[in-house]
């Protein structure tokens, strides 16, 4: 694994996390609480697995999401009267790094960032979700950690399910699933090269021509690959619940785990319309679901 700590948009926010890591290590016990949610169980599970690959004892708190709560309801999360709390808020607005208060606890909130992008060096900015930053602790406590590589290419699926991609490019997004992929974590490729991705996940696409397209890739140059896929995906093009960064993205940067048969995107899409409605429901689904990602290293709905 490569430091994402090294690279500059985590600069500000660097000091911050290795703080973060030392309590963590430091403390006789750490209480790991996030949202009965799936971008929960993504940042919880970071920073479970560098756990039990470091030794540190920990337990797990799953505490109701605001979709949950009265819209005027305060956060659900409480700090424990013993050992370290460790709250992965997800939910919580994006902050600036000079608004963080010092606490006696361990608050993963998202913060803002800037990248650098282009031929031109266009200075853009985004958000370090907590499930990224947890990723990122996750990599400082275990760098060699046998769980936290295994856990290590879902670290950009909270900036996947972010709103961001649904009204333009997130230039973070983008740097770290790049970064993820020079570094050997996963394999960026087009749909056609998927082998089970999740179906109805593009509104308008022709699973019968994509299965057409499958079977005729290999034999296709670069251009004849470009020119059909187009084709298949003229239909997706008029449909409004897909914006086009996630289309592209879709499309020509699926997320693959060595030679594993499902996309990332696919897993969370399948887990997603898993997810219980009533929330007593969800957090056991929760539970399981975590325990079952840090025993596999894929996230499914069943073993």
């Amino acid at each position: 694994m490569r430091d994402v700590l090294t690279t500059p948009m985590f600069a500000p926010a660097a000091s911050v996390l290795l703080n973060h890591a030392a309590a963590i290590k430091e403390a006789d016990m750490v209480h790991i609480t996030g949202p009965a949610s799936l971008e929960g169980v993504l940042a919880i599970g970071q920073l479970e697995a560098a756990c039990l690959d470091v030794g540190v004892k920990y337990r797990r708190r799953f505490f109701t999401p605001r979709h949950h709560l009265p819209r005027d309801a305060p956060p659900a999360w409480s700090v424990e009267a013993t050992g370290l709390t460790v709250v992965v808020d997800v939910e919580e607005a994006t902050w600036e790094m000079h608004d963080l208060p010092k606490k006696d606890h361990v608050h993963v909130v998202p913060l803002q960032a800037s990248v650098e992008l282009g031929s031109k060096n266009r200075r853009l900015g985004g958000a370090l979700d907590s499930v990224v930053q947890a990723g990122a602790i996750a990599a400082i406590l275990a760098p060699g950690g046998r769980r936290v590589r295994k856990l290590r290419p879902y670290i950009s699926l909270g900036l996947w399910l972010r709103a961001a991609l649904d009204t333009n490019m997130d230039p973070v997004h983008t740097v770290i699933v790049e970064h993820l992929g020079e570094e050997g974590s996963l394999r960026l490729v087009p749909l056609p090269e998927v082998a089970k991705p999740a179906v109805g996940m593009i509104p308008g696409l022709s699973e019968r021509q994509l299965s057409r397209l499958r079977k005729v890739w290999p034999t296709m140059d670069v251009d004849q690959r470009s020119l059909a896929l187009s084709e298949v995906l003229l239909p997706c093009l008029t449909e409004d619940d897909l914006s086009t960064p996630r289309l592209e993205e879709l499309v020509w940067h699926r997320m693959l785990v060595g030679d594993a048969d499902v996309d990332l995107a696919s897993q969370v899409h399948a887990v997603r319309h898993a997810w219980p409605e009533e929330m007593n429901d969800g957090r056991l689904f929760a539970s399981s679901l975590l325990d079952r990602w840090l025993r596999t290293g894929f996230l499914s709905i069943a073993d």
